[in-house]
């Protein structure tokens, strides 16, 4: 299982997607997932709507330092994909995918080529172009409404699956953590953890990731 941190690895609040935890998440060998918008032109980092003094997701890549590490890409606006694909491919980067965009976007992107996961929660149990997408992020706001049998499903249709840790919600990941444990999956290829505690996860799982 590949461990993916937050908005970057990040220990304090005001941490969050700043160059401080993209510098610590890829030095410490995690991928990461961030959130990308546009910006006078550019692409740039931001969860919430820019004001224009963003780091850019050029820049966020610099700190990678020739490495090519997972990279979760959370489409926060529409018309993104052709800019966006352009700078991976430039930097030849592999281990990427987009998420949660619009459906609209989601198609465009598809058709460019890009690398999308599809969205499934309590809200979204059929998840929009299933058959088109190569992976599924599988989000829970609250519901506790999958089980690990859905998770080997997706797997067995031969979807990545990133799984969204509960403390992203502000909610306890032992139960999950300890399921993906003890029903075998965390030694299966295609699936990924995106948490906020990545250390965390790599010392409860140990070896297996």
């Amino acid at each position: 299982m590949i461990i993916i941190s937050h908005r970057g690895y990040w220990k304090d609040l005001a941490e969050k997607n700043q160059p401080v935890a993209f510098e610590r998440s890829f030095g410490l060998g995690f991928g990461t997932e961030t959130d990308i918008r546009d910006c006078a032109g550019k692409l740039v980092i931001s969860h919430d709507m820019p004001k224009g003094d963003e780091i850019t997701v050029s820049a966020m890549l610099d700190f990678l330092a020739g490495q090519d590490l997972p990279m979760a890409m959370n489409i926060k606006a529409d018309g993104l994909a052709k800019a966006l694909n352009e700078i991976m491919q430039a930097r030849g980067l592999t281990r990427w995918f987009t998420f949660d965009m619009s459906v609209p976007e989601m198609l465009v992107q598809l058709q460019l080529g890009l690398p999308v996961f599809t969205r499934a929660s309590e809200y979204e149990r059929q998840p929009a172009c299933y058959d088109r997408v190569i992976g599924v992020w599988l989000d829970d706001f609250g519901a506790n409404w999958y089980a690990p049998s859905d998770i080997r499903a997706f797997l067995n249709d031969g979807k990545q699956v990133c799984i969204v840790s509960p403390e992203l919600h502000r909610r306890d990941h032992q139960t999950l953590w300890h399921d993906l444990q003890t029903h075998g999956l965390v030694g299966a290829p295609g699936l990924m953890l995106c948490t906020d505690i990545p250390e965390d996860a790599v010392t409860f799982f140990g070896k297996s990731v």
